[in-house]
């Protein structure tokens, strides 16, 4: 479980091709500090270390993952937003977040409001129903909050201190995005489903 609140990052170092693929990432994180077997949030998708040395942890993925994600675009020297597992004692500064990737949308527009960035994304058709005006959605990993909806698309705000510490410094139009929608919403939802 993480909070969509990036504490740092990181950049694909490496990348292995095998039966499953292994990401090398590195990491500003002490890694002396992170358990083999612990779960990270890597751009919005929760994945297991599996081996750590000094800066730098990796982690393997499977085909699945690669399909429905944005990870199997990745190639070396691809930015990554991470984030650790949350901690029950830890201050919970963005929303619940499961590292479980909903879909990919996509960046349609980047606009300069201020001092911050109107950012607005399509989405597949089947989240339409999760998605709701002032709600949260997690971007990347990113827990942001949805300012405008359409029936395709989503309108976020990215205030300076999130463009400098994420991925979105470097984000352009085009690009693809991992979604995660609100964890209420998927299940009040399921909740509302007609038998």
């Amino acid at each position: 479980m993480f909070t969509g609140i990036i504490t740092d990052l990181g950049g694909v170092q490496a990348i292995l091709k095998r039966g499953d693929t292994r990401f090398q990432i590195n990491t500003s994180y002490d890694t002396n500090s992170i358990a083999l077997g612990a779960s990270i949030s890597c751009s919005g998708t929760c994945l297991t270390v599996v081996e750590k040395g000094k800066n730098w942890f990796a982690t393997d993925v499977s085909g699945e993952t690669l399909s429905k994600t944005t990870l199997g675009c990745w190639s070396e020297g691809t930015p990554v937003n991470l984030e650790r597992s949350l901690k029950l004692s830890e201050e919970l500064g963005g929303h619940f977040v499961a590292g479980h990737v909903d879909g990919v949308g996509v960046i349609t527009s980047i606009d300069q409001e201020g001092d911050s960035f109107k950012f607005e994304f399509s989405f597949p058709e089947d989240l339409t129903r999760f998605i709701a005006r002032k709600g949260s959605i997690t971007v990347n990993g990113v827990s942001l909050t949805v300012n405008e909806i359409t029936n395709n698309t989503f309108v976020v705000n990215i205030i300076p201190h999130t463009q400098n510490v994420t991925t979105f410094g470097t984000s352009r139009i085009d690009d693809r995005v991992n979604l995660e929608i609100d964890l209420l919403s998927r299940y009040v939802a399921r909740l509302l489903e007609k038998d």
